[in-house]
């Protein structure tokens, strides 16, 4: 999510639309106003303690932060603004009193639905609150335009949200083309050769040439199952011995939600299953190397239980590195199954070892994705992702706003 404000936010200032990101101050030190790029403020509101919170811990903070929103808006003259673009439930809560105060239409994007993920729950993992249920009810109700990142969330929202289906827009998300693109020539790897494993992102990486490089990128946490990965690479190994010379698991990416419960639950999972030589956990990346990763990788493997869209099966296949993920929500439509990737339904780790296994033995089959996965992952770019938005913004500013629905109660 964080991603994809700060992408559109630049390109919407590169097209003459300023932007104000507002976000909770966690560091004394951060200065009021930050300018992140030409056009794009960034605007800390002091809300709660200075330091990184829970989730679970920020709805008592709403109160605090939406009156920073107002303080900053009343502090120019009436009209400053002219939409609000809210991500996010609880920022979604901040935008109905905004709407309300300013007499602007609020737009909404989910990202991700309680009513969803509370209906595949992984093992272990906590059902999202009754007061989230409720907020984003409410903000549905309120919210002039929603935006969804799939069809499927778009229907989502109608099916269990009761969200009028003329006020829903589908816009993808995109990725940074010129950031997530192959390392070598598509058709030297559609020739079987691979050569991104002599390639200098493997060697900034310390990654073996020979070796066969599954990848995992992103929070860990029961809802992203990567369990469910080191499962099915405890599989391979078990049905095929000598795999464990030539195999490199990377995780990608800390402990986030009900994750944070069991920090070190992946590595002693890891231990359990006796594969922790095969394994490298790597902490949370910046861009740039995020993208050494998905070049350094012979395939993405993104087991999710619940996924609105799946930036990162697209960021892979921009960088030519097929994905393998489970068949739900968003990821149906960021993988082309069969062609820039493999779609498994469930979770049952020997679905995903044969796969994985397969993809190792068939350089055919791997080239073909390969290749298919460079055009999926080039069919998402933020121009196309902000073109869309702006329709939807001008829509919003020339219809009729929604009434302000009566707030849902959230519990402090």
């Amino acid at each position: 999510m964080n991603v994809y404000i700060v992408e559109v936010a630049k390109r919407l200032a590169a097209r003459g639309v300023e932007v104000d990101i507002f976000t909770r101050a966690t560091c004394r030190a951060m200065p009021p106003v930050v300018e992140l790029a030409p056009g794009v403020l960034v605007r800390n509101v002091v809300a709660g303690p200075f330091e990184e919170l829970d989730k679970t811990d920020l709805p008592r903070h709403l109160c605090g932060f939406t009156s920073g929103i107002l303080r900053v808006e009343a502090a120019h003259d009436p009209g400053h603004y002219d939409l609000l673009h809210t991500h996010y439930w609880l920022s979604g809560q901040a935008g109905w009193a905004a709407k309300q105060r300013w007499g602007v239409p609020l737009v909404h994007s989910m990202h991700t639905m309680a009513k969803v993920k509370n209906a595949a729950l992984a093992d272990g993992d906590k059902a999202e609150p009754v007061e989230r249920v409720l907020g984003e009810e409410q903000v549905v109700a309120s919210s002039d335009q929603l935006v969804a990142n799939t069809a499927k969330e778009a229907r989502e929202l109608v099916d269990l949200y009761g969200a009028d289906p003329a006020r829903v827009a589908t816009v993808s998300p995109g990725v940074d083309l010129s950031l997530f693109r192959p390392e070598s020539p598509l058709l030297a790897r559609g020739a079987g050769l691979f050569p991104h494993r002599t390639g200098p992102a493997r060697r900034r990486l310390g990654l073996p040439r020979d070796a066969y490089v599954l990848l995992f990128v992103g929070r860990i946490q029961p809802l992203k199952a990567p369990d469910v990965l080191l499962r099915a690479v405890a599989r391979m190994i078990a049905d095929d011995p000598a795999l464990r010379a030539k195999l490199v698991v990377a995780v990608v990416g800390g402990p986030s939600g009900s994750g944070r419960c069991r920090p070190e639950g992946l590595q002693n999972l890891a231990a359990e299953l006796g594969i922790s030589d095969v394994m490298r956990f790597e902490p949370p990346s910046p861009q740039s190397e995020l993208a050494d990763w998905y070049r350094a990788a012979d395939v993405t493997v993104v087991p999710s239980h619940s996924e609105s869209f799946g930036l990162v099966a697209v960021e892979s296949q921009a960088c030519g590195t097929p994905v393998v993920a489970s068949r739900v929500g968003g990821l149906c439509t960021a993988v082309a199954d069969g062609d820039s990737g493999v779609l498994i339904s469930g979770h049952d780790p020997a679905d995903y070892a044969a796969v994985l296994r397969r993809l190792h033995y068939e350089p055919g089959l791997y080239a073909r994705l390969s290749r298919g996965a460079v055009r999926h992952g080039n069919s998402f770019g933020w121009d196309a992702t902000v073109d869309n938005l702006l329709e939807v913004y001008t829509g919003a500013m020339s219809i009729p706003a929604v009434q302000v629905a009566t707030p849902a109660e959230v519990s402090a």
